[in-house]
């Protein structure tokens, strides 16, 4: 481990068995979002989570590997079977609600139930029924932001407010939104998509991202929290040519946590972005009320 509490990649194989279930049990994930088939992600998460349980005694040991990633406390190296249980049972609770976009009280309590079991129930196992600390929320993780990193926030608007008017209006996904034409569900959008967008960084980053860490090089856990990702903003709307912006979205997202290791930090990107997208949706469901901010 290096001073900084960076996972020494020689720990870690490129390439070894248990990837394969790993990307099963994420695959579900377009089976459950995109696909839209419930019993084939049931599926996929029993068949990956048991074959990581088969596989467990020929899973190289990795003893020091909870250290490895921060966690002085314990000394057991870390399960890939309990944590992609963890994966598991987050992406099944998410999975019993539908993610159309709806803002009258009875979804939005559905949908903070939903999400927030989601986060909250994987990180109760890890603490307390399997005594580690794998899921962690730093949110000042990597110390005091960097010149660049306030220039990446400054990018971050400048380039959503190029891409986003585009995407939005010519493909016409803000119809998979709801109409917000009153104060009062502007400010449900407002709260609903802030909310949304601080939930991703729990759980695709701080969970799937980093229980995956624990067993995969850094490039290999991004590119499967990536597919959980991009597959929930999919249901949620995200469609069409959406992928485009989502994919690379969810890579960087993961990228800087890596480098700053702060939840702060990805959640102020994620909630810059996601003001854009406010905005622009405001702006698509009433023509004329901000013409003069977008370019579309």
């Amino acid at each position: 481990m290096t001073a900084h509490g960076t996972p020494v990649a020689a720990t870690r194989p490129r390439l070894q068995i248990g990837l394969l279930p790993a990307v099963v049990v994420c695959l579900a994930a377009p089976a459950f979002f995109v696909a839209r088939i419930t019993w084939l992600g049931w599926v996929l998460l029993a068949v990956g989570v048991a074959l990581a349980w088969v596989l467990a005694g020929r899973m190289p040991d990795r003893a020091g590997a909870a250290i490895e990633q921060g966690d002085a406390r314990s000394s057991r190296a870390p399960s890939l079977f309990r944590d992609l249980a963890l994966i598991a049972v987050g992406m099944l609770i998410v999975s019993v609600i539908p993610l159309k976009a709806e803002l009258d009280n009875v979804a939005m309590v559905r949908f903070g139930l939903a999400l927030g079991g989601a986060v909250a129930v994987p990180y109760l196992l890890s603490r307390f029924a399997f005594g580690d600390y794998a899921i962690r929320f730093p949110w000042r993780g990597g110390g005091r932001w960097s010149w660049f990193q306030w220039s990446w926030l400054v990018l971050v608007l400048v380039l959503g407010w190029l891409i986003l008017p585009y995407y939005f209006i010519t493909s016409g996904v803000y119809a998979n939104w709801p109409v917000v034409d009153t104060p009062s569900l502007i400010a449900r959008l407002f709260v609903g998509v802030g909310a949304v967008g601080i939930w991703d960084e729990l759980f695709f980053i701080c969970t799937v991202f980093a229980l995956l860490r624990r067993h995969f090089p850094d490039w290999q856990a991004n590119l499967l929290q990536a597919v959980v990702f991009v597959s929930f903003l999919w249901e949620l709307g995200y469609q069409a040519w959406g992928p485009a912006l989502t994919i690379p979205f969810a890579l960087l997202q993961g990228f800087i946590f890596m480098r700053t290791r702060s939840l702060a930090y990805v959640v102020t990107v994620h909630l810059l972005f996601d003001a854009v997208v406010f905005l622009v949706l405001v702006h698509a469901h009433n023509p004329g009320v901000l013409d003069g901010i977008f370019l579309l």
